[in-house]
């Protein structure tokens, strides 16, 4: 099943591990507009709760999903402002 969301750009972070993924996530949604959805591929199982709680601690971002499969982990990141 996939997360059926308008793409603005795919971020692929697999093999990094912690702290790497949320700060290269942190540094694509910086340079995308207002409403945009950042799709970040990655293969740590870290990644789930380090971009939930980064998302959660982090004005004008909004974790949409996270889906998990063949291991790689799918989260997707609106920009909210």
């Amino acid at each position: 099943m996939s997360a059926e969301f308008d793409i603005a750009e795919t971020l692929d972070v697999k093999g990094a591990s912690c702290p790497m993924p949320v700060v290269k996530t942190k540094s694509a949604v910086d340079g995308l507009d207002a409403g945009e959805v950042l799709e970040v591929l990655a293969t740590d199982p870290g990644s789930m709760s380090d971009l939930d709680g980064w998302a959660d601690g982090t004005e004008g971002v909004e974790l949409l999903d996270q889906t998990e499969g063949d291991d790689v982990y799918k989260h997707y990141v609106r920009k909210t402002e």
